[in-house]
């Protein structure tokens, strides 16, 4: 809705009177005698007031500490004022430009020139007023087309990830079950208040959201191999880790997501979630903080989530024995802070 009232503060009735007939056709006008009066009605009016039109020198409260009171409002930059006044001195103009007024109309008033000044500058306050709300609009547009291609995208990867778990067998639930715990061990590490763990709520949840493609790389690996029952030969195992290699080329064949944050986090992950504290992972033999946290995170989450559910090749363990299995380091070790993170979160019983 167009804001159509004009606000005219001065002490004098008569200069309140003159100035309300200039406008009288065209705008609802309200009247104050003092500034103090006027910051009321500003309170209760902000949003239809149009224009001020402000004496200076008046009692209670003057012109100069109008302006100030409305810029603690924050309505300067929303709402033109225009000082009418006799007081044209420099030292007065200087103040009332200073304190953000649109313009200063000396007394005597003449009535259409006060009109086209007026009328010009809330003409323009308008008009900004339309665009930025049109601005306002198409942003909120392009964030919900945004996040609409970022459900999408996330079903994708969703779909793709469920899709080679079911080729080992698996019902699709491990990548959630993954994804859930990468987002609660990355929650806890931040509470740490360490500055490598100072993740943002929007980092942790493309990092969650990252993880559930570790395994992408497993659509290269033989069912024979993903799927056997026992123990894997050497032979075999060197087959198997592979995935870790395949999985980045699976992603490198999106290269339009390569800036994607979401991209870099899964291309890491990818190649990474099998790295190890000491240097004994794979692919790369990466060792400490060369590891990246999330990567890190990822690893830890996988080996708890294969120990305590069922595979072709062994049965679900307690998560309690799990737990201990990995303090000992008999999966590989691991980051300590990560793991008492794990502990911390398994104590909360979130998973």
């Amino acid at each position: 809705m167009e804001k159509k009232d004009i606000l005219i503060v001065d002490d004098m009735e008569i200069n309140r009177a003159i100035l309300s007939q200039i406008f009288a056709d065209r705008n609802k006008t309200l009247e104050a005698e003092n500034g103090l009066e006027a910051i009321q009605i500003l309170e209760r009016q902000r949003n239809n007031i149009a224009a001020v039109l402000l004496d200076i020198v008046m009692p209670v409260m003057d012109g100069f500490q109008v302006m100030e009171k409305m810029a603690e409002m924050g309505l300067m930059d929303k709402i033109p004022v225009f000082l009418i006044t006799a007081n044209t001195s420099e030292e007065s103009m200087s103040r009332g430009y200073q304190l953000g007024a649109m313009d200063i109309i000396e007394k005597p008033i003449v009535p259409y020139f006060v009109r086209r000044r007026v009328e010009s500058v809330m003409e323009l306050f308008s008009a900004r007023e339309r665009l930025s709300h049109v601005v306002e609009l198409q942003g909120q547009k392009l964030r919900r087309q945004e996040q609409e291609i970022a459900n999408l995208n996330y079903s994708i990867i969703e779909s793709l990830s469920t899709a080679i778990e079911f080729r080992s067998g698996e019902s699709g639930e491990h990548v959630k079950r993954i994804r859930h715990l990468t987002e609660l061990l990355l929650e806890e590490l931040r509470k740490t208040g360490k500055e490598e763990y100072d993740f943002s709520d929007k980092e942790i949840q493309e990092i969650s959201q990252a993880s559930i493609l570790h395994d992408v790389g497993k659509i290269a690996i033989s069912d024979l191999i993903l799927n056997k029952p026992g123990r894997l030969t050497s032979e075999e195992f060197e087959t198997m880790k592979t995935h870790t290699i395949m999985g980045c080329q699976v992603l490198e064949q999106i290269p339009q997501h390569k800036n994607n944050r979401l991209y870099q986090y899964a291309y890491d992950i990818c190649r990474h979630h099998h790295e190890r504290w000491d240097g004994g992972g794979y692919p790369d033999g990466l060792k400490g903080s060369q590891i990246t946290v999330w990567s890190q995170v990822v690893s830890v989450a996988d080996v708890f989530d294969a120990l305590t559910n069922k595979r072709v090749y062994k049965p679900a363990i307690p998560a309690a024995e799990a737990l201990e299995m990995i303090f000992k380091g008999e999966c590989g070790a691991f980051n300590p802070e990560v793991l008492d993170s794990l502990e911390r979160v398994l104590n909360q019983q979130k998973v």
